[in-house]
């Protein structure tokens, strides 16, 4: 399994970048997303962004992720990174819950 980490974008050169994951920089590819001004989040999976973050999205992935490393390495963290998530309840996506709502079993 791979686990998107989100990156702010600190220098652009076409389609590689450097980005900022809170702890270190690291060389990404942007071949995926195309290129990315200064300043933007991505989200990145081995070495290269898949998908561009809005700045909020970006700091909640960040939050559950340094969370879920703390959990992983036996620290409490005392803070509830998944709060967002726990209180919605799952959600489906779009067009199953159009089938749901529509008394429908199957898409």
């Amino acid at each position: 399994m791979c686990v998107g980490i989100p990156m702010q974008i600190t220098q652009v050169d076409t389609f590689r970048a450097t980005a900022f994951d809170g702890d270190a920089s690291h060389e990404i590819d942007l071949s995926l997303v195309g290129t990315q001004p200064v300043g933007t989040w991505v989200l990145t999976f081995l070495g290269a962004a898949r998908d561009v973050l809005d700045p909020d999205d970006a700091l909640k992935i960040k939050a559950a992720v340094d969370n879920l490393r703390a959990v992983m390495s036996g620290h409490d963290t005392g803070i509830d990174a998944f709060a967002d998530i726990e209180a919605r309840g799952p959600q489906l996506p779009p067009h199953l819950q159009a089938a749901l709502d529509a008394g429908k079993s199957t898409a």
